[in-house]
């Protein structure tokens, strides 16, 4: 991304360490510190990113079937996010008549936790017969019976919808109604999938080549219609919500950046997720990352690895690819696509790693401020912003200094507005381009009354009122997202 604040702004190309939780303090001159802080390497929990657990991957009992009703994996580090995916068919088995409980239940678990909850509804699936309702059907809307790499058959065991048919798209509007009461501008949902196309919500069907159904026979005018349909029905119903969709709409093995389906969803404001990640052994183990490079300035990127057992077994699996992908897509999201124990027990120094890097990763690597200030004048403080992740802080914010006495009172709260940490550009492991900043401070001014003494000196990046938001990869923290770095003197003289 580009830096609009070149005025007093000096970029350099900094180094970065994941070390312990650090920060080394030295005198810079008889009146001024200098704060040198370093990334302890822990994973964040932060908005627009983290890892995704499929509690429910299309079939209910992959993959949360196991967990204990209290568990929503505060043990696997980074997983900020229940990731719900399910056939139609199960949330309104009944025309008006919702079955909210089966995606509400686990949600709460991670909620109660402040995590956040992600869905995808889905109208085709080959393993059941009817993912679109049986009383969509019943009311008249066209089907194609089928089986798995069979084709159309009279006796098929699957039943997928034309989806461009006005009676299926009539009663799906009326489920998506129902949903976006309830899930749209919710701040515990993080993404929606606009899932309703397609074998899985991944789109496939577009193709037909090699999929189940009629769909080989759609004209691609008709694919691009159908696919406009879907992405407008989820943005009139969701439309404070991130939404995301599958490379795989514009061709799930072709290789490029520019294509109709994928630039209307660009335009549109959804975002891309690759749900193929490592499903082929190298040089296939994925598709799109270019594409994804006109997403992922200005959204959050999903990404889904395999079914971790299935990529092994066809060979396909690489610790060294997933880490890659990440990289190379920019991804705000990887997803957890097994039983979660047993993932974190194969891959748990990969994830390690890959938190170092996913999302956005805001490290303030030096603060140099005045070892003592007169209360009711200014005085300037310095520091160098980093952000050592893959991706843009999307939400933005802005740094702030808190001055605390030592019951942890809040004695001062001081905020540069100059400077958005989403103008931090990113940049390759190590080579996260920085951003020096100089702010002037005033602590006293007219109110509230303040005392002098010694205060601890806190930093955090936040909201513009000095609301701390993202949690910093730093030690001594007070709990609140805001980092003890030293302290400062306040005087009257």
């Amino acid at each position: 991304m580009k830096n609009r604040f070149f005025c007093a702004v000096a970029l350099a190309v900094v180094a970065t360490s994941f070390a312990l939780p650090s920060a080394s303090q030295e005198v810079a001159d008889d009146s001024r510190v200098v704060v040198n802080l370093t990334d302890d390497g822990r994973a964040l929990y932060n908005p627009n990113m983290g890892w995704t657990m499929h509690f429910y991957s299309n079939v209910t009992t992959n993959y949360g079937s196991r967990l204990a009703p209290s568990d929503a994996l505060d043990w696997f580090e980074g997983c900020s996010v229940v990731y719900l995916r399910l056939p139609w068919s199960y949330l309104e088995p009944e025309e008006g008549v919702f079955n909210w409980a089966i995606v509400d239940t686990p949600a709460q678990r991670w909620i109660a936790r402040g995590k956040q909850v992600a869905f995808r509804f889905t109208t085709s699936e080959n393993w059941l017969e009817y993912a679109t309702p049986k009383w969509v059907f019943d009311a008249g809307a066209k089907g194609v019976r089928y089986t798995w790499a069979e084709g159309e058959k009279e006796d098929g065991l699957s039943v997928d919808p034309e989806f461009d048919d006005p009676i299926y798209l009539e009663k799906l509007e009326n489920f998506l109604a129902a949903a976006g009461k309830r899930y749209n501008g919710n701040p515990h949902v993080a993404f929606i999938d606009v899932g309703t196309y397609g074998m899985w919500g991944e789109g496939h069907s577009t193709l037909g080549v090699w999929r189940g159904g009629s769909y080989s026979r759609m004209t691609p005018e008709r694919t691009m219609d159908v696919v406009r349909k879907h992405i407008d029905l989820h943005k009139k119903y969701f439309p404070d919500v991130q939404l995301c969709i599958s490379d795989d709409v514009s061709g799930p093995e072709e290789p490029g950046k520019d294509f109709p389906a994928t630039d209307y969803a660009l335009s549109q404001g959804v975002s891309l997720r690759d749900d193929s990640i490592l499903v082929q052994p190298k040089p296939r183990n994925w598709f799109h990352s270019e594409l994804a490079s006109k997403f992922w300035p200005t959204m959050p990127v999903v990404l889904e690895h395999e079914h971790l057992m299935g990529s092994k077994e066809r060979g396909a699996w690489d610790d060294e690819l997933l880490c890659q992908s990440v990289e190379d897509y920019h991804a705000s999201y990887m997803s957890i696509h097994w039983f979660p124990d047993v993932e974190w027990q194969e891959l748990s120094e990969t994830i390690r790693r890959i938190n170092k890097r996913l999302g956005y990763r805001l490290l303030p690597s030096r603060v140099e401020y005045p070892k003592s200030v007169r209360i009711d004048s200014f005085f300037d403080v310095e520091w160098r912003l980093q952000n050592v992740g893959v991706a843009p802080c999307y939400d933005g914010g802005f740094v702030a200094l808190t001055l605390k006495d030592e019951k942890g009172g809040i004695v001062s709260v001081l905020v540069d507005e100059s400077f958005d940490a989403r103008e931090l550009e990113v940049g390759e492991p190590g080579k996260a381009p920085s951003v020096e900043r100089s702010a002037r401070f005033r602590v006293g001014h007219v109110a509230p009354a303040t005392k002098p003494g010694v205060y601890d000196v806190y930093i955090s990046i936040g909201d513009r009122d000095g609301t701390p938001r993202y949690e910093l990869p730093l030690g001594d923290s007070d709990g609140g997202r805001r980092y003890k770095i030293g302290t400062i003197e306040l005087t009257t003289k």
